[in-house]
């Protein structure tokens, strides 16, 4: 996949506001595989309708959004699917973890689904991201922050053309955002992939290329 594009997309919330300052929404706005985008928003603007609409668990606008040259109202569940395996991977805002599996084993569970990194290369992540030594504690006796190093790690362990973060750094100081962003950049650009970030303040240090107000 190279571009995500939308096109006109009005969420059904905003339908009745006769004006809307938005880079994104009544727009046509392309993002492209390979590129660094920030996108940027007010609390209640949109930003995670922006993200819930890329990965598919809303539907609720007008306009069109599509992958490619290929509409997104058509894809059935088995097109989702594909998308989230191969396509765009997406470190959720909540982080969706497993709180009674450790740091390990929640890595690696995604990581067993798709064969996509040895054994060696995560271990060499944790010591990157300075939890070598939170390996094996369970994730619901880990600080929010070290949580957020785990989820983007989950995030990594597959193919993908898309990252899509939201809200990546919320509880991390500035050295550790710093290691998010080079981890997150040095995958991407493994992969020939696009990067796309939200934040209502604080944004994981990244050259962005394009910084958007939705």
């Amino acid at each position: 996949m190279q571009t995500i594009s939308f096109k006109n997309v009005v969420p059904q919330v905003f339908a009745s506001l006769s004006e809307c300052q938005s880079d994104v929404w009544r727009q046509e706005q392309v993002f492209e595989r390979g590129h660094l985008y920030l996108v940027e928003a007010d609390s209640g603007k949109g930003k995670s309708t922006f993200c819930s609409y890329i990965i598919g668990y809303r539907h609720d606008f007008t306009g069109s959004l599509l992958f490619d040259d290929r509409d997104t109202r058509r894809f059935r569940v088995a097109d989702w699917v594909n998308i989230r395996r191969e396509h765009i991977s997406y470190l959720f805002q909540e982080l969706r973890l497993f709180p009674e599996l450790t740091a390990w084993e929640n890595v690696e569970i995604k990581n067993r689904m798709t064969g996509y990194k040895s054994e060696k290369q995560i271990k060499e992540w944790f010591d990157v991201l300075g939890i070598a030594d939170k390996r094996d504690v369970k994730v619901e006796r880990m600080s929010f922050g070290q949580q957020q190093r785990v989820a983007l790690m989950r995030c990594l362990v597959q193919p993908f053309d898309f990252l899509l973060a939201d809200e990546p750094i919320s509880h991390l100081d500035d050295g550790n955002a710093r290691l998010m962003g080079k981890l997150m950049l040095d995958e991407a650009k493994s992969q020939g992939a696009g990067i796309i970030v939200t934040s209502i303040g604080k944004h994981i240090p990244l050259p962005y290329e394009k910084t958007l107000k939705v």
